[in-house]
């Protein structure tokens, strides 16, 4: 199966927004060092960048977002989940032109892929929740 380049953005995006968390470094310095030691050329960069720097810029308010969704309070959380969780939120608020069942899909594949064993089933419990909300007009 092609993997598409926007699947590519989200899983370096993934990689992004854990290593912004564990170091605490500034999010260009990250960006930076991912888009120099990875292949760019089949990576959407400018999706890349956007859910980043996005991500970056407003971690505490996707924390607050996707909080009343989780059950159990947000610094419980694995950092891969909190990274994903951030993502997916970022994509369900700002990103509208992205069908909400994308997210929730590639939400649970980089959990799958990076993730604990049974966190994809977490991810998906606390972002089918979420939809009802953030994405209400848009549910069947």
């Amino acid at each position: 199966m092609k993997v598409s380049a926007r699947h590519k953005a989200r899983e370096l995006a993934l990689q992004g927004v854990y290593s912004w968390q564990m170091s605490k470094n500034q999010i260009d310095q990250v960006e930076l060092a991912l888009a120099t030691s990875n292949d760019m050329h089949k990576v959407d960069m400018a999706y890349f960048q956007a859910m980043l720097r996005g991500v970056a810029k407003n971690a505490s308010r996707l924390d607050d977002i996707i909080k009343p969704y989780l059950g159990r309070l947000p610094e419980e959380l694995d950092a891969i989940e909190k990274a994903v969780l951030r993502i997916a939120t970022f994509e369900l608020t700002e990103r509208m032109d992205v069908p909400y069942r994308v997210i929730i899909n590639e939400a649970i594949e980089l959990a799958k892929a990076f993730g604990a064993e049974e966190s994809h089933k977490f991810i998906n419990g606390a972002l089918d929740k979420a939809v009802k909300t953030l994405r209400k007009d848009e549910r069947d």
